[in-house]
């Protein structure tokens, strides 16, 4: 169970270095989260700087580095500064690097399958590759996956590209292991073989989603569909209202844990969208912190 952490901004757009250490530590200790993905989508990578990347994985080692994995996005669509980033990583010391499929530029798979050995190559960090054609523009093939598993450090796949069936091809002939990256489909990767999840609903119900890979891995399907169906509203409210990373710091504030805002582009959740998720979040069965 990881969560795709989001990155707390202040009021005046800084990032806010303690409440990134008061989120892991409250992901970790009080979420179940096994690890934390520090700078992916969901942490607003694109609007922040290296020295800021930086820093937020350091401040997220050294508050839970000793008790879960922290996993460092590396991915950009420049192969030079993918490299960077993961080389800086191994530095502050993450345990291991996602990196998505390069964006925009729409490279062809010979181009994935160079950008990522290139990344893998420069560290000895292991790599989760991250699949999401729907941001990114190209999937990883089929093929280009068992290509790139055998790689000694490419172990694992962040799948947001939702088709089980490849998926289910790639599992069956390779040692990838992978997670679900769309939490829609948390517990159909679970039935063809996943391991776990890269959750954004993980920031406030980490402990639920732990417990539903928990019941489904010791064979309790039918207790594992009850977790998947009580959460279905969270689901609905944090992913599908609008974009996730502005839903997820909303409803982490309702639950009494304040992320701050986000990042122009990116604007905080209206008063409607937090009236709505708000329902969400009690349908699903959440203690909020005004109730």
């Amino acid at each position: 169970m990881l969560t795709a952490m989001v990155t707390p901004f202040t009021s005046d757009g800084a990032v806010d270095y303690e409440g990134v250490q008061r989120l892991a530590t409250y992901l970790v200790d009080e979420q179940r989260n096994d690890g934390l993905i520090v700078s992916g989508t969901t942490g607003e990578s694109p609007t922040t700087t290296d020295e800021e990347k930086d820093r937020i994985l350091r401040a997220v080692v050294e508050a839970v580095g000793d008790r879960a994995s922290v996993v460092a996005g590396a991915g950009t669509n420049d192969t030079r500064h993918s490299v960077e980033l993961a080389r800086a990583a191994e530095r502050a010391g993450a345990h291991g690097l996602l990196v998505v499929t390069p964006y925009y530029n729409k490279p062809p798979q010979e181009g994935l399958v160079r950008h990522f050995t290139a990344v893998a190559d420069a560290t000895e960090l292991p790599v989760m590759l991250y699949d999401i054609p729907g941001r990114t523009g190209v999937p990883i093939q089929t093929e280009t996956l068992v290509r790139l598993a055998r790689h000694p450090r490419i172990v694992a796949v962040k799948d947001a590209k939702g088709d089980l069936f490849a998926g289910s091809q790639v599992m069956a002939t390779t040692d990838l292991v992978f997670y679900s990256g769309d939490d829609l489909l948390n517990l159909p990767w679970l039935s063809v073989g996943a391991a776990g999840a890269v959750s954004v609903v993980g920031h406030v119900v980490g402990a639920e989603l732990a417990s539903m890979i928990d019941l489904y891995g010791s064979g309790d399907v039918a207790g594992a569909l009850a977790v998947h169906r009580q959460l279905l509203p969270v689901v609905t409210g944090v992913m599908q209202r609008t974009q996730g990373a502005i839903m997820v710091k909303a409803a982490l504030k309702l639950a009494g844990q304040d992320a701050g805002f986000v990042r122009p582009p990116l604007v905080d959740a209206t008063h409607e969208q937090v009236t709505l998720l708000r329902e969400d979040l009690i349908a699903g069965g959440l203690k909020l912190a005004d109730s």
